[in-house]
């Protein structure tokens, strides 16, 4: 091998090595298939980073986005991992997405072995996918596209009754004894869009800028962060349009107060009635953000996995946005992976505030 070859293979390695893929391949990681595809020179075949073929030598191997960039580098696929087919995570995919259509389209559970069979899939394999796709398992998800259409069919001015059986609920009981965490009211006045539902709020300032505290008869309902006083009023009208909003007199503006200060001292809690508005997998996830200590946070990988969920990131973030207690359920303390800061319903300004405040009593403490 003349000295110029020898140089050539070794400067091919050394770029196949310091590619951060190199090290993704030589993992097999199925997490990364469909990211890339890698050639071998040697051979004539693409394949999946996940392939279990023998490793190349790294001074025969080049990386391609996309299939196609592959074959048409002359490249044909792999036959082991056959890259030019569906993962199998694509497959699961597919096959769990047909599953919630199916649930979605019918009034009753659908029985796990029927689903199961419909998969093409053993009952415990299905069961096990099912959560690992959605983060849900197939009865809770259906009992959360019940809830769903109860909410659309009371929203659009249907009969109680009608909406309950509708949706798949075998007795009006069974739902009423959930109705107020699923609906905040009564079915009856969430059809009339909070109409005779009396909501006390008032606006004060502290250093986040502008805060809203409303309180319906059941706790503190919203506590919304903003600069526009006007815009966090006309949020609160959007969530209860036909709600009965009542000006804060004295007494109320000490209720603000009290929460302000919790604001600016989050370690003396906040000793207030809530009232706690959201579906079956919001109710998880919020109660999930309570119990994060103050000064700590966690990631929404790690808030999934203790829901139960752990495939449930972008649901869990979902949850987090749709928070209208600012500070009272601590979404500000949930942060990517990598430790930075995401997306904030109140800005990523006041949650970097906060996460500083939180930081500051710990250090004192």
């Amino acid at each position: 091998m003349s000295p110029n070859t020898s140089m050539k293979k070794a400067q091919l390695a050394d770029a196949t090595l310091n590619d951060p893929r190199w090290a993704t391949v030589k993992a097999r990681s199925t997490e990364a298939d469909g990211n890339f595809y890698y050639g071998v020179r040697t051979t004539g075949v693409y394949c999946r980073p996940s392939c279990v073929a023998r490793p190349a030598r790294p001074e025969n191997v080049s990386f391609y986005r996309t299939r196609e960039e592959a074959e048409q580098a002359g490249l044909r696929p792999c036959k082991r991992c056959q890259p030019d087919r569906p993962t199998l995570a694509e497959q699961y995919t597919a096959k769990v997405t047909q599953a919630c259509r199916i649930i979605e389209g019918t009034e009753n559970i659908p029985i796990l072995d029927v689903l199961a069979r419909q998969a093409g899939m053993s009952t415990y394999h299905f069961h096990r996918v099912f959560k690992q796709v959605t983060g849900l398992m197939p009865r809770q998800y259906a009992l959360v596209q019940r809830e769903r259409k109860v909410r659309d069919e009371l929203g659009r001015g249907g009969s109680v009754t009608g909406a309950i059986f509708d949706a798949g609920y075998s007795s009006n009981s069974r739902f009423y004894e959930k109705s107020n965490k699923i609906l905040g009211m009564t079915p009856t006045r969430y059809r009339a869009g909070g109409i005779d539902t009396k909501i006390r709020f008032a606006i004060g300032e502290c250093s986040l800028g502008s805060i809203l505290v409303a309180q319906s008869d059941r706790g503190i309902c919203a506590i919304l962060l903003g600069e526009d006083a006007e815009k966090l009023v006309r949020d609160l009208q959007d969530s209860f349009p036909r709600a009965d909003l009542i000006g804060g007199d004295a007494d109320y503006e000490q209720l603000v107060a009290q929460v302000v200060g919790f604001i600016e001292a989050p370690g003396i809690g906040l000793d207030l009635p809530l009232d706690v508005r959201g579906t079956s997998f919001q109710q998880r996830v919020w109660q999930a953000l309570c119990e994060i200590p103050v000064g700590q946070t966690v990631s929404y990988t790690d808030i999934a996995r203790r829901i139960g969920s752990p495939r449930a990131v972008r649901a869990v973030a979902q949850a987090c946005a749709a928070n209208r207690l600012a500070v009272a359920i601590p979404c500000h303390r949930v942060v990517r992976n990598d430790g930075a800061l995401a997306d904030y319903r109140w800005g990523v300004e006041r949650k970097r505030s906060l996460l500083e405040k939180e930081a500051g009593e710990e250090v004192q403490a």
